[in-house]
């Protein structure tokens, strides 16, 4: 999990495979921390509206929400969720942060 954190909002905590396809569509190295300063956010939120445009125009793509079972583990899969919902609340933070001219940061 990474906790992304800005003075503007409540933090977004995602999952590590959801985290670090959101900071390679946004151009960032997918470290354990890092940060999104306010003259990158523009281009950061242009660049997540992007991919989910691509994204959602693909005809093969089929949308489910749902945990996955294999044997007696319970694997909770967020590949299964669509990118439009993975991404709106870290879009929302970028844009309030943008709003109030704080950066975004991140950890572990």
């Amino acid at each position: 999990m990474l906790k992304f954190k800005s003075r503007a909002t409540a933090e977004v905590i995602l999952l590590e495979t959801s985290a670090q396809q959101v900071l390679r569509i946004i151009g960032k190295d997918p470290g354990p921390q890092g940060i999104i300063t306010v003259e990158q956010i523009p281009d950061a939120v242009a660049a997540l509206r992007r991919a989910v445009a691509e994204h959602e125009a693909q005809p093969d793509v089929v949308e489910s929400v749902g945990d996955h079972h294999q044997g007696d583990d319970h694997l909770h899969s967020d590949g299964n969720i669509s990118l439009r919902r993975r991404v709106a609340p870290f879009i929302d933070m970028l844009t309030r942060s943008l709003d109030e001219r704080q950066d975004v940061v991140w950890g572990v």
